[in-house]
């Protein structure tokens, strides 16, 4: 009887994953991730190869997130990095109108959030710059940036 019950509760739970999964999997999603990556990739100006790495490795590792093609992901931070390359401003604007659409989306936004924080420690040392690009992603989803140790 306990061993149906596991069985039974192994499969709600599993159920309501892949329901959450399914949600989550979407291209504006991993648009706006990958998007605040890029906006704290080029917080110091530079976007360094540990932080591309970094956010790649966590996109394969994170069980939400693994859903998503490196191939995909890759060609987005390019588009991004791209633009930041010829305009600074055009492509921090660009990357924030990405990071936008998931605003209405909190647990998107506080996943996406989180993902741009771990970016800004690639290198070892989530610097000021850094910080602010993530307070103003934050700001732009309006979410506390005191939940994320941003202050």
């Amino acid at each position: 009887m306990a061993l149906e019950w596991l069985k039974q509760r192994f499969n709600e739970v599993s159920t309501t994953l892949q329901g959450e999964v399914s949600k989550i999997r979407n291209k504006s999603f991993l648009e706006a991730v990958v998007a605040g990556c890029v906006l704290v990739a080029y917080a110091d100006g530079v976007a360094r190869d540990e932080e591309k790495q970094k956010m790649i490795g966590f996109l394969r590792t994170n069980p939400i997130l693994s859903v998503y093609s490196t191939e995909d992901v890759i060609a987005i931070f390019d588009k991004y990095a791209k633009q930041f390359d010829s305009d600074v401003q055009i492509g921090q604007a660009n990357a924030l109108q990405a990071v936008a659409k998931v605003k209405d989306k909190s647990d998107e936004a506080r996943l996406m959030v989180r993902v741009c924080c771990a970016i800004g420690a690639a290198d070892g040392n989530f610097d000021d710059n850094e910080k602010a690009i993530v307070r103003k992603i934050c700001t732009e989803l309006g979410l506390n940036p005191q939940d994320f140790d941003l202050t």
